[in-house]
């Protein structure tokens, strides 16, 4: 009788110890499903900046007068300008982290950068992969070729040229959804597209119509012979899917710097030496109003 309990209390023991393992197990793979969910969000918040006293903003270095470096390794431009008073309004340092069109939306996926102003449209395709703030500059598709060879018009587009674009920006898009028989020779930066259409390495170069105009204005025997492609746009800030906090301040950063012409002020000082002032009023937005 006594072997018998002891059996059945030996049986029981081991039914308690194998549930007991089992719901610790299922506990761990719990905490390890809620850490994996919380290691998903690589962005820093609004508080986590202004803890850290530094943000991250990712800017141009070789797209002047955007953003660039210049002779004494400093960054400077129109966005850069609009960030340094970021940082000055946030209360915190500006680290300026060098990106490319084609990494900007990586960039921000990754938390390399808390915050994208280089020159970055706004689309709807981007839109699924980051948050955009209120636009401050408006934008089209132009495109610029040699005073011996103007392109006017890509409609009678000779097939054995090529066009000069940079790849992860809109003219890519634009031209591969609207002209797809036209033949894309792709860079990966400002300098390289610039540099290939100096070097007679395609007919023309199509981006953003404020670089055209200023390839243009900067270097003799060129002509913006394509001064809109498709719509007008609008360049924005951009940040982090889901980084509302910060988000939520770049907006209302934008709107208090209408009130002192903020944008005006920055085309005087970065953009005026090379548009002049007739293109100011086309190009700059204040208080995040295209209208």
């Amino acid at each position: 009788m006594k072997k018998q309990k002891l059996k059945k209390a030996a049986a029981l023991a081991a039914v308690v110890s194998t549930v007991f393992a089992v719901t610790a197990c299922g506990s761990k793979a719990d905490d390890s499903s809620s850490k994996a969910e919380k290691s998903d969000t690589v962005y820093r918040t609004l508080q986590e900046i202004k803890e850290d006293g530094t943000i991250n903003i990712g800017v141009f270095s070789d797209k002047n007068p955007f953003g660039y470096v210049d002779e004494n390794g400093t960054y400077q431009g129109y966005d850069v300008y609009f960030a340094n008073r970021i940082g000055e309004d946030l209360g915190v340092d500006v680290n300026f982290v060098s990106t490319e069109a084609a990494n900007r939306i990586e960039y921000l996926q990754m938390g390399k950068v808390d915050l994208i102003l280089a020159n970055f449209t706004i689309t709807d395709e981007r839109k699924e992969e980051v948050d955009f703030a209120l636009p401050y500059m408006n934008v089209a598709l132009g495109g610029v070729s040699p005073d011996s060879h103007v392109i006017k018009s890509l409609d009678d587009w000779d097939k054995d040229d090529q066009m000069i674009v940079i790849s992860g920006t809109t003219a890519e898009t634009y031209l591969t959804e609207n002209y797809p028989d036209i033949p894309l020779q792709k860079y990966d930066s400002y300098a390289t597209a610039k540099n290939a259409l100096e070097n007679g390495n395609g007919a023309a170069w199509t981006n953003d119509d404020t670089e055209v105009i200023a390839f243009a204005l900067q270097n003799k025997g060129y002509t913006v012979g394509i001064s809109q492609l498709g719509n007008k746009d609008t360049i924005a800030p951009a940040v982090s899917k889901g980084n509302e906090t910060l988000l939520n301040w770049i907006n209302e950063e934008i709107q208090s710097l209408e009130g002192e012409q903020f944008f005006h002020k920055d085309y005087d000082e970065t953009l005026v030496a090379t548009y002049g002032e007739e293109y100011k009023e086309e190009l700059v937005v204040e208080g995040g109003k295209t209208e």
